[in-house]
């Protein structure tokens, strides 16, 4: 049976509770549904598919059943049967096992901590899979021996008509015949449901090993890092260029002095069009610097590992194994190796993008393709139609200046625009919301823009150390990517690139610009000449004459006021 996310219902007496209750556990992956009262939530897990029950021990409402009753009633109906709950207690040991007693497959404390809210919910749908499974092969079992039992049961009657007439020998060489073809139908028809999990694995390895980025390949990520150095390099040409227009201005100036009337006039206008120009570069260059000092510590890199679970199992897909360098297994056409089986490291895709601190409450803004990769991605929707469903399995913020990593999670998606927030853990470390401008004037056409993202992802960071240190945090960090980024953290080597541009164009809902950047950069906080964020980038547009796109930040508002009404850090 081929099956989706799995169901949860949560029963919430506090509205604030009940929010970030569902959001904690959406952030996961899991199919919620919330309710105020036990009435409602009783109804809903009587709906097919419920597979745990997250109960507020206190829950109840006017005349509506108690939790006691609401357990007494999931425990004893067929349609919830095998369905595990999770009860919500107060904080004394003497809560929980109270909890326990009413008949509750695990017990939590207020207040609840989200990691081991989530801990406890996998373990009992760990649990309830296990169960189903378990039932899955008594039923098989119990067909198989229903199978036997006809089975002989024809081959006694055969015997019987055979000793009886000869004339019928025919007719139940037939019926013989027929017993074993029903046999091997049901015996073709068990391997089948057998083997259908690892079909799927056969059919997603190629889309899988297209989808891997960063680190497998090491050299292919070093090789990127070099090309990048030498970009960066020939960056600094834009300095060049003004000490070439102070040059130009002097030798305008020298030839003033010895023209004549009739060259006067047009050195003139030549050498006000020079220091125009001179001036602009110096403004805008002005401008990126005030930025740079104000703002760059709080633009952070989102480091988001997505996993993938079968539909059918619920297992994680997980590659068979790793060789001597640490990588894993491939096949004879170079595709990794994968399995639902054994304890090899779980199938993760990592994903790169920007987020910064908005709004009162310093969420973190971002765009919704990143903080949910598989939104409008075709790859990753090529995988879902072939058994597997990706889901977060961590998200981590990396802050210049600070080298640990930040545990995140996802607060508010965006059902219009590219937009999200995310709430960020972020302990005793102080970093300043970044000034927002949602007005209609705030972006106008022709005006200096100043773009902050991690374009390029690992690839840039490592290019900003030399050859040598870029291959031993490489080698000493194997293929696994979250140590390449704690290394780096540790080095104070991830902070973002920043490009200057101009605003080509203003539609509606999207601003156009020509700072340069490309994927990693998406969610990068877009600055107008007062410093302020006018914009979050979110694509990039290849052969359009290097323009981007980014999304007015006054789309954001609703995001970050919806994110102030839950509260906390």
């Amino acid at each position: 049976m081929i099956k989706g996310r799995e169901k949860i219902v949560v029963v919430e007496g506090d509205d604030a509770s009940r929010d970030l209750l569902r959001v904690a556990i959406e952030s996961a992956g899991y199919e919620v549904f919330a309710f105020a009262t036990a009435r409602e939530g009783l109804e809903a897990a009587r709906q097919p598919g419920t597979d745990l029950l997250v109960l507020d021990a206190a829950a109840a409402g006017v005349n509506a059943p108690s939790a006691r009753e609401m357990l007494a009633t999931v425990r004893g109906s067929a349609v919830t049967e095998g369905v595990r709950v999770i009860v919500l207690t107060g904080p004394g040991a003497g809560d929980r096992a109270a909890g326990l007693d009413l008949g509750a497959d695990d017990a939590i404390s207020r207040p609840w901590d989200a990691a081991e809210l989530l801990a406890r919910v996998r373990a009992q749908l760990r649990v309830r899979r296990a169960d189903q499974q378990l039932l899955e092969k008594m039923h098989l079992a119990e067909e198989g021996q229903q199978i036997a039992h006809t089975a002989f049961d024809a081959l006694a009657v055969t015997e019987k008509m055979a000793s009886d007439a000869v004339s019928l020998n025919r007719r139940l060489k037939m019926g013989l015949a027929g017993v074993f073809a029903i046999a091997a139908v049901m015996a073709g028809t068990y391997f089948l449901f057998a083997r259908s999990a690892q079909t799927d694995i056969k059919r997603t390895t190629a889309t899988i090993a297209r989808l891997e980025r960063g680190i497998v390949h090491q050299q292919d990520l070093m090789a990127d890092a070099r090309k990048l150095r030498q970009e960066q390099g020939a960056a600094g040409e834009a300095l060049a260029g003004k000490v070439e227009l102070q040059k130009q201005a002097a030798d305008l100036q020298a030839k003033m002095a010895n023209a004549g009337s009739d060259q006067g006039a047009a050195l003139r206008k030549e050498l006000d069009d020079t220091n125009e120009r001179l001036k602009r570069i110096e403004q805008e260059g002005d401008s990126a610097q005030n930025l740079i000092r104000a703002d760059v510590d709080s633009v952070c890199l989102l480091h988001v590992a997505v996993a993938f679970r079968n539909q059918q199992s619920g297992q994680r897909l997980r590659y068979a194994g790793l060789n001597q360098q640490g990588e894993p297994i491939q096949d004879s056409e170079g595709n990794p190796v994968l399995t639902l089986e054994g304890n090899g490291p779980e199938v993760k895709v990592d994903v790169f993008g920007t987020g910064f601190p908005a709004g009162a409450q310093g969420r973190i803004v971002t765009n919704r393709h990143v903080a949910q990769p598989w939104w409008n991605n075709d790859e990753l929707s090529e995988v879902t139609n072939q058994g597997f469903t990706p889901e977060i399995s961590s998200i981590h913020a990396y802050f210049p200046g600070d080298p640990r990593a930040f545990t995140a999670e996802i607060q508010e998606i965006s059902k219009e625009t590219d937009l999200a927030t995310m709430r960020v853990d972020m302990k005793d470390l102080k970093r300043t919301a970044l000034t927002i401008d949602p007005g209609k004037g705030a972006a106008v056409t022709g005006e200096p823009v100043v773009l902050m993202g991690y374009a390029t992802g690992l690839a840039a960071i490592l290019a900003r150390t030399d050859d040598d240190t870029a291959q031993n945090i490489m080698t000493h960090s194997g293929s696994d990517v979250s140590q390449v980024l704690d290394e780096l953290a540790r080095r104070n080597l991830i902070h973002p690139l920043i490009t200057q541009g101009h605003i080509g164009d203003i539609l509606p809902d999207k601003i156009v610009f020509d700072a340069q950047t490309t994927s990693g950069g998406s969610g990068g906080p877009l600055f107008n000449q007062q410093g302020k964020v006018i914009g979050v980038t979110f694509a990039v547009l290849k052969g359009f004459g290097g323009s981007n796109f980014g999304i007015p930040i006054r789309f954001s508002e609703p995001l970050l006021n919806a994110s102030a009404g839950h509260g906390g850090n």
